[in-house]
């Protein structure tokens, strides 16, 4: 119960609602009971007649047939009305988690989706969240039922006959008590289930992404039997639910049939021996229905119970996650950004890893400059660019921007005005132009275009059939790593921030494409930062200075000219690819 008191406030802002579907289960419980009276009613009146004596309370048969209408038509109202707002307050809740769930997965880092995978994600957000939705809709109204039933139930068969109610009080207890243990096995059942959905759908959520490397690796037959057991074991936890679930839905028939069958021994006598009438011992019966009630849903609640628990306490733990980046600006900072970055002795190592990706490195970028930043594989150089926008938080020395600390700008301040070209383009399914203006999906089709044509782009858009309406698929399926890479490109430089960051983005792009693209590039950032980092020389000669990094410290820093001077990496690193470039020309 105390994860599924996480859910009061949710309640709360919806109460009113809660109170009117109360209010109108307590109202159709007494027009339940009145109806069971009528009914009681009728059969002593027919009785009456039969034996020729006078109707009780002076009533006639057509009042208590009109009581009777009346009341199953009030009950029928005010239960209809009841479920209603139940549900709706369901539904909204359910809205609500949903907002919630997504607000706090877009502020998690890196950390947070290294230990929960989007498939496990996608089922918090749809399965466990529906679970939630279920307990609220209709676990209300079999609280409703708990409360009254055994409140009318039992307050109507204590009116009737005080013998008759207490000798079916000793099966209570034993009803609760097992209820008490079929709740531990549920909870324990729910949670298995749950996690086996949840490495059910992240298995499938893999192969699905990865389906080309599957495909291209052969490796079919074997996803499969992966897939297989995955299943296996999903369906095997359901399967297990299921049984505790039908044990219960089997005993407690049985035990409400004995409590039935009391009655209607004990019952029988009292009437043979006149302490009760028919129609009393009918009302009593029907009563008796309304107390058991209760017990035989209490397998179907117990399940819902024990589900939405486990739900609560998944949603929770991406609701209580910490972002690893907290955005606390103390107001201090600049609110138009120039893109002057200062590092003093910057180090960064990731969590897990025994080597840091940064070691004391120190430089300055002057605003306006154009810095190129290279370096062997894995040493440093797209860690140095997350630290500009706060992607990874500097973990020792400081880094300036502006002549302010970089934690001091507002996260959405900062990244607004700082456009990134990552080096693993991400498209959404959606139509080209649209992608390319995501920031503002308002911008003239003309600024689109000219954002195509300064990525060296709009020539092969205007051969698609449908030009900027085109639309991509899922990650920019239908377009190839050059086209996927320029279609970010674009999308960075349409938004003309004054800082410009490209992580690699032209590996897939080849060298005259590349030349195009760096002289209009030139031409576009002219007076405003830019930070490049490229594998290739022949992109980095047209930057101002190159800084090189080997294993996370900086060695050398400079202009192109001045780096082949010094005869260190970087020089290395142009002999390395000049002699390629030759190579590939006499082959």
């Amino acid at each position: 119960m105390n994860a599924l008191l996480r859910l009061v406030p949710y309640i709360a802002r919806y109460r009113w609602q809660v109170v009117g579907g109360f209010v109108g289960f307590f109202l159709a419980r007494f027009f339940e009971v009145s109806t069971y009276y009528g009914v009681a009613l009728g059969i002593d009146a027919i009785a009456s007649l039969v034996n020729g004596t006078s109707l009780p309370y002076g009533l006639r048969i057509t009042d208590i047939v009109i009581g009777i209408v009346a009341a199953v038509a009030l009950r029928f109202i005010f239960v209809a009305r009841a479920r209603q707002a139940f549900r709706r307050v369901g539904q909204q809740i359910s809205f609500d988690l949903r907002e919630q769930l997504f607000a706090s997965v877009l502020v998690q880092g890196q950390g947070f989706f290294g230990k929960i995978g989007v498939g496990d994600l996608m089922t918090r957000a749809i399965q466990d969240i529906a679970l939630v939705q279920r307990l609220i809709a209709f676990g209300l109204i079999q609280v409703v039922i708990m409360i009254y039933a055994p409140l009318f139930g039992m307050t109507a068969m204590l009116f009737k006959s005080v013998s008759l109610t207490l000798l079916i009080l000793p099966l209570l207890p034993i009803l609760y008590l097992y209820a008490q243990f079929v709740a531990k096995q549920m909870a324990v059942s729910s949670q298995r289930v749950q996690e086996s959905l949840s490495e059910l759908a992240a298995h499938t959520q893999e192969n699905l992404s990865g389906i080309r490397t599957v495909q291209a690796q052969a490796q079919e037959e074997n996803e499969i039997q992966r897939f297989f057991e995955t299943n296996n074991q999903y369906s095997g936890a359901f399967y297990e639910q299921a049984r505790i679930n039908s044990l219960m839905t089997a005993w407690t028939p049985w035990l409400t049939a004995l409590a039935q069958l009391a009655i209607i021994v004990y019952g029988g006598h009292l009437v043979m021996i006149g302490e009760l009438s028919v129609g009393d011992l009918i009302f009593f019966l029907a009563c008796l229905n309304m107390l058991l009630q209760p017990i035989r849903m209490a397998g179907f609640f117990i399940t819902m119970l024990a589900r939405a628990k486990v739900g609560v306490t998944r949603l929770c733990e991406v609701f209580d996650a910490v972002p690893e980046i907290t955005d606390a600006p103390k107001g201090t900072a600049p609110t138009k950004i120039v893109g002057a970055f200062e590092f003093n002795q910057v180090s960064y190592c990731y969590p897990g890893s025994l080597q840091p990706s940064l070691t004391e490195v120190s430089f300055n970028v002057l605003p306006g400059e154009s810095i190129g930043i290279v370096g062997r594989v894995g040493s440093g150089k797209s860690t140095l660019l997350k630290l500009c926008t706060r992607m990874l938080d500097v973990e020792s020395g400081t880094l300036f921007l502006d002549g302010a600390p970089i934690k001091d700008y507002p996260l959405g301040q900062l990244r607004a005005q700082i456009a990134q070209v990552l080096q693993d383009p991400f498209l959404f399914g959606e139509p080209l132009g649209d992608n390319i203006s995501y920031d503002d999906p308002d911008r003239a089709l003309e600024q689109v275009w000219d954002a195509a044509d300064a990525a060296a782009l709009a020539s092969t858009v205007r051969g698609f059939p449908e030009e900027m309406k085109t639309l991509v698929g899922e990650r920019g399926v239908t377009l190839s790593g050059g086209q996927k890479q320029r279609a970010a490109l674009a999308r960075g430089l349409i938004r003309h921030a004054p800082v410009l960051i490209l992580d690699d983005c032209f590996s897939a792009v080849d060298t005259e494409t590349e030349e195009h693209i760096l002289s209009r590039l030139k031409a576009l950032r002219a007076g405003k930062t830019t930070l490049l980092v490229s594998h290739r020389v022949s992109t980095l000669r047209h930057t101002d200075r190159i800084f090189v990094l080997d294993e996370g410290r900086l060695v050398e820093a400079g202009h192109h000219d001045e780096l082949i001077a010094l005869d260190g990496l970087y020089a290395e690193l142009e002999r390395l690819q000049t002699q390629g470039v030759q190579d590939q020309a006499i082959g």
